[in-house]
């Protein structure tokens, strides 16, 4: 059933289907399986990192080592050029008959404005890849979702997929063989 049809209907629209593993090698496999369905908007929850589960779910590397390179280059090049300008252009003094561009005198700002920026580019860029801040999620709203702190492992598949249909999700959702599937519905809160 589509989700236009469940709002007519009057329920509340699904926002996701929500399978619940006790076992972390069956979410594994489980999410292997769902990687090869071709569903794009879906996650794994589990207590502790599941070694393996990268792989199992197709991602690949992160991109936020190439945003902290970006800033760091940023950080550097504005060092040098403010530096640069303001010892030799601006306001140029010939200290001991050093150049403006003196490198080793520089070294201590090029570093500290590198790391600086690197800090704000790691955090931002975690921010911005995690889709952060988001401070609900619909997989709050189903009661046995609370065991995922302490020992179960979930699996869910988001209404936004281009691929979700209630009925069919659902049904291949417990072809995974998972201790619990519920669909989830949105809540007004």
């Amino acid at each position: 059933m589509a989700m236009d049809q469940i709002s007519e209907m009057g329920a509340k629209p699904v926002a996701l289907c929500l399978a619940e593993f006790s076992q972390p090698e069956a979410c594994l496999h489980a999410a292997e399986r769902v990687r090869d369905q071709g569903y794009q908007k879906w996650d794994v929850h589990t207590p502790y990192p599941v070694h393996g589960m990268d792989a199992a779910m197709g991602l690949g590397d992160s991109r936020l080592g190439w945003i902290v390179l970006c800033f760091g280059l940023t950080g550097v090049t504005a060092a040098f050029s403010m530096m640069y300008w303001m010892n030799g252009i601006d306001y140029p003094l010939i200290i001991g008959g050093k150049p403006a561009d003196a490198i080793p005198s520089m070294v201590p700002i090029l570093f500290e404005l590198t790391v600086l920026l690197s800090a704000f580019g790691s955090l931002l860029g975690m921010l911005h890849l995690n889709k952060l801040p988001r401070h609900h999620h619909p997989v709050f709203y189903s009661e046995r979702f609370d065991q995922c702190s302490n020992d179960k492992f979930f699996i869910s598949i988001e209404a936004a997929d281009r691929q979700f249909d209630a009925g069919h999700t659902k049904a291949f959702m417990e072809s995974l063989r998972p201790d619990y599937v519920e669909l989830v519905h949105e809540e007004d809160r």
